[in-house]
């Protein structure tokens, strides 16, 4: 018998012979269970909208709506109820024809009580079992969840991977995170969808039609989730009562919206919010629960992940600060820092590597003369360098490398900054590498660098024309420069000086 102290069970009897709803109600309620009755299946369906149950016994022949069709209906009115058929002998194969339809099992009439409440046990034991299982692996889920939450540094991650517990762990249709601003109000961060489920014919139009995934959801109202945060913590709601929450209506009902607060000290700083707009889709207090528990571990990530982009953003702003102090020292190189990058861009992309690679590349190229801020000496002076000036100039990209180390983020750009001055003949400094061992980036940028060093007005020289600079660049591959790397900037040059030229972009003549 189950413990009074349980969560007990909850079964529902179908039969429209009130003799055996009672004997059934009678001895399944003595066993522990709680047991409501219903004559026919149209009765049942009431009561399933009414209340929770984990097992409906439905006789097979019934007016009005008998155990077949009753069986089809439950699939959607209590998806996750188990299902027995009661059949006399004659009925048999309708009853097997039940099971394959997904009743649970059948019981023969007449039938044992004892009979009945040993299949009742087996399939409670086997739901409770499945739902461990469930709850097991929820619990791995989310411990996965919030290790990928805590473990990253970059705002966008942690976003994708709240978005994702929302569509995947909660079993959303579409996910939304708000933000504050900043300047006291909110703004939608990140909005994601479920894939089409349309396959299943459900809800066709508020599939994702490539427009960012708000064709046919809506629009949320902000003041109606700040409203709400300020009294209370909790937001489930299911149909027409959570389209409050929505400043434009969704284009299909919606089924459930849950959504939790982002708090930091005590504050707002925005919300997860998951929405269902699947008929069977109804979110309870457990998925709930699993969304705050995703929330509390976003919240402190969502606000480490900001000081860190506001950190990076302020090194990387400092440093540029100082490149551009570089190009300032002399009125020959203003500039020139801009314009490398903007060539050494244009390469990389020529090269077809990676946008992130890209992205490093660039910014490898703003910062590559960084180091000359070691170099105490007027390194724009008419006429050639002394050698103990040349060996002040050479030492720039170990300075550069030296200062960069210590900023951890900025790694990635230290070996275009320290070795762009290195030779594909093994003839350059600081470490006299040779051919490939010469990080591509250094290479990419050491023909930038030429090449824009060749095309601008310096002390001792004037611009040279862009024809000679690619001549020279090119009969210098295979010595100075990578070969590949070299044809690719010569090859494509002229077509992209003419785009630059038709955006507006002034270059050098």
């Amino acid at each position: 018998m189950i413990s009074v102290h349980e969560d007990r069970p909850r079964v529902l009897i179908v039969d429209d012979e009130k003799f055996i709803r009672d004997i059934l109600a009678d001895f399944l309620g003595m066993e522990g269970y709680i047991v409501r009755t219903a004559e026919d299946g149209t009765a049942a369906l009431t009561e399933l909208a009414q209340a929770r149950y984990d097992m409906v016994i439905s006789d097979l022949k019934m007016p009005k709506m008998g155990g077949l069709e009753l069986l089809a209906a439950i699939g959607d009115a209590a998806p996750n109820a188990l299902t027995v058929i009661m059949t006399g002998f004659g009925t048999v194969e309708t009853a097997i024809d039940a099971m394959k339809r997904g009743a649970y099992d059948y019981i023969l009439k007449p039938f044992k009580v004892e009979e009945v409440i040993h299949v009742v046990q087996r399939g409670l034991e086997k739901q409770r079992l499945s739902a461990e299982n469930l709850r097991l692996r929820e619990a791995l889920s989310l411990y996965k969840v919030s290790e990928a939450i805590t473990a990253s540094l970059s705002l966008d991650e942690v976003l994708a991977t709240v978005g994702d517990a929302g569509l995947h762990e909660i079993d959303g249709d579409m996910v939304s995170t708000w933000l504050d601003d900043g300047e006291g109000g909110f703004f939608e961060r990140q909005r994601l969808v479920q894939p089409l489920r349309a396959e299943s014919g459900e809800h066709a139009a508020v599939v994702d039609r490539g427009g960012g995934g708000r064709v046919g959801f809506g629009e949320f109202a902000p003041s109606a989730f700040i409203e709400h945060f300020a009294a209370d913590s909790t937001l489930l709601e299911h149909g027409a009562k959570g389209e409050r929450f929505f400043a434009t209506r969704p284009e299909a009902p919606l089924t459930s919206i849950v959504a939790v607060p982002l708090r930091m000290k005590g504050r707002v700083v925005g919300w997860i919010c998951v929405a269902s707009f699947s008929k069977n889709k109804r979110f309870d207090e457990g998925q709930r629960k699993l969304l705050s528990i995703v929330g509390s571990r976003a919240a402190a990530a969502i606000e480490n992940a900001r000081l860190y982009e506001d950190l990076r953003a302020t090194f990387q702003q400092t440093i540029r600060g100082l490149a551009k102090a570089i190009d300032k020292m002399d009125r020959y190189t203003s500039g020139h820092s801009d314009r490398v990058a903007v060539y050494a861009t244009y390469l990389a992309i020529r090269l077809r590597l990676p946008a992130d690679v890209v992205e490093i590349v660039r910014q490898s190229a703003l910062m590559h003369d960084i180091g000359k801020l070691g170099c105490v000496m007027n390194l724009n002076k008419p006429g050639k360098l002394t050698p103990d000036e040349y060996e002040i100039f050479k030492a720039h990209p170990g300075y550069g490398k030296d200062i960069l180390d210590p900023i951890k983020f900025l790694h990635p750009l230290i070996p275009g900054v320290h070795l762009h001055h290195e030779r594909w003949d093994g003839r350059g400094y600081p470490l006299g590498l040779k051919g490939n061992d010469v990080p591509l980036i250094a290479r990419i940028i050491a023909v930038a660098d030429t090449y824009d060093a060749m095309t601008s007005d310096r002390a001792y020289r004037g611009a040279l024309p862009h024809e000679v600079a690619v001549a020279e660049i090119e009969r210098c591959a295979s010595t100075q420069f990578d070969p590949e790397v070299a044809d690719a900037f010569c090859s494509g040059l002229d077509d992209y000086r003419e785009e630059q030229v038709a955006k507006g972009t002034r270059i050098p003549e």
